[in-house]
């Protein structure tokens, strides 16, 4: 018996070892996986690496003495080929309102008692850990070890959203759905004309993230003291369409841009810097909770673009170029404004535009971006300093510090005049700031490295 078993076990030895031969050949091959093929994301385009004069180089007619010419490299990576527009903004402010919506029915349904198992009741919303039955064993060891602890006992709890939310008055399931769905909107005394629409403060999006600069650099401390944790209010503030202009009538614009249909395809405004990069970290979880649920590998966080990456995007490979398309000038041979701003003498409607225009207006530059220059002013990572381009690295710099609230924003609106326009002029406004002119448009970090056929045929167009 002791003879077989020791058989068996040089056996099983011999065959593991010779599968593990037929794979490698006693070879250092690396761990085996799939090879990575990058997925383009959808409404980006390929921005190559590659090195371009950064700043200013023709005469600074603004006399601001802040972008001396500097010759800096930039890394590969995708852009959104437009800003970001109203319906691409609202598809995040609608996955929020749905998130607080299922979660204060869950807790109502938590403190009451109920669960899945108590139908037409506001039970069929109830944590997905309150019905264990199709649960996994990791799933409860996790129930019983990490929920209700900390200072939020149901952060941690995954929200069922196998049902629909259901918004039509009558046809709410119980007195507790009515009495939270009451809760979501404003109170009676502060309507008017028979609309009563939601409470958008209440509409707060809540994320961590590591401040993996600041944890690179600190020569002590654990892991946890760099997760920073985020919570705010993400709907855009429209009454800028009224402060940002002091005796005009805009407000057409405050009552309908975000969210009438008309205005689904022009870009979002009235978003901070912390909302856009609210968005980015929701972009960025929305698109991994896809890939996980179809086992996929996960993608790069989307994030705002640093000021050295947006100015070259800009430039779409034209070196020396004053403007996305070249330039100098802003007029078409045909006699036609190549973008969206306040040419002459303050005609604002002299370019076929009174406000903002589409998202996809005029014409794209070489990377195939749109509006560049006009329409809308960008937000970027970078904060501003005068003097950052004598410090700042010559390899994707970025003059990135959490203590300085004034955050580069470029490109221009529909409100400047064509210096703002240039693809090398700089100017900022302060990270909780919102502003009918400004916007943002995402970029995500390309994996790996571009092959040599790639850089040839962009080189070639």
């Amino acid at each position: 018996m002791r003879k077989l078993l020791l058989s068996s076990l040089v056996l099983g030895f011999l065959v593991a070892s010779c599968g593990s031969k037929s794979r490698s050949k006693g070879e250092l091959v690396g761990v085996q996986g799939k090879k990575w093929y990058p997925e383009k994301p959808y409404g980006m385009e390929l921005i190559p690496r590659g090195s371009f004069i950064m700043g200013k180089s023709e005469e600074d007619q603004g006399k601001l003495l802040n972008a001396p010419t500097r010759t800096v490299t930039v890394r590969s990576f995708y852009m959104d080929d437009t800003e970001i527009t109203n319906s691409e903004y609202r598809q995040f402010v609608e996955w929020v309102k749905d998130s607080v919506t299922r979660t204060k029915l869950a807790i109502l349904a938590d403190n009451l008692g109920l669960g899945p198992e108590d139908e037409d009741s506001i039970g069929e919303f109830a944590f997905q850990s309150a019905d264990t039955t199709d649960l996994s064993v990791w799933e409860k060891y996790k129930i019983d070890n990490y929920l209700g602890f900390g200072d939020d006992p149901y952060e941690k709890e995954k929200l069922n959203k196998n049902i629909d939310l259901v918004w039509e008055t009558d046809e709410y399931v119980d007195e507790y759905y009515a009495e939270i769905m009451d809760s979501l909107y404003l109170s009676e005394e502060e309507t008017y004309n028979g609309q009563r629409t939601i409470d958008v403060k209440q509409l707060k999006y809540k994320y961590n993230w590591m401040d993996i600069e600041a944890a690179a650099r600190s020569k002590s401390g654990k892991r946890s003291d760099f997760i920073r944790s985020e919570q705010l209010e993400i709907y855009p503030d429209t009454t800028v369409w009224i402060r940002d202009f002091e005796y005009s009538y805009n407000e057409p614009m405050h009552n309908d841009y975000f969210w009438h249909d008309a205005y689904s395809d022009y870009p979002v405004v009235g978003v901070t810097w912390r909302q856009a990069k609210a968005f980015c970290h929701w972009r960025t979880k929305f698109k991994n909770d896809d890939q996980k649920s179809r086992g996929k590998q996960f993608v790069n966080q989307f994030r705002l673009p640093t000021e050295a990456e947006w100015e070259y995007a800009a430039r779409g490979g034209i070196e020396g170029g004053t403007y996305p398309w070249g330039g100098p000038y802003v007029i078409s041979d045909t006699g036609c404004f190549m973008a969206n701003f306040k040419p002459q003498r303050g005609d604002y409607a002299a370019d076929a535009a009174l406000y903002t225009v589409e998202a996809k207006s005029y014409e794209p530059n070489d990377y195939n971006l749109y509006n560049m220059a006009g329409n809308v002013s960008e937000w970027t990572n970078s904060s501003y300093d005068p003097g950052a381009y004598e410090f700042v690295s010559t390899m994707n710099p970025n003059a990135g510090t959490g203590q300085n609230q004034r955050k580069v924003i470029r490109g221009g609106s529909w409100k400047d005049v064509a210096y703002f326009l240039q693809v090398s002029t700089r100017d900022y406004e302060y990270q909780d700031s919102a502003r009918s002119y400004i916007g943002f448009r995402t970029v995500q970090d390309y994996m790996g490295e571009e092959d040599s056929e790639q850089q040839r045929r962009r080189s070639s167009r």
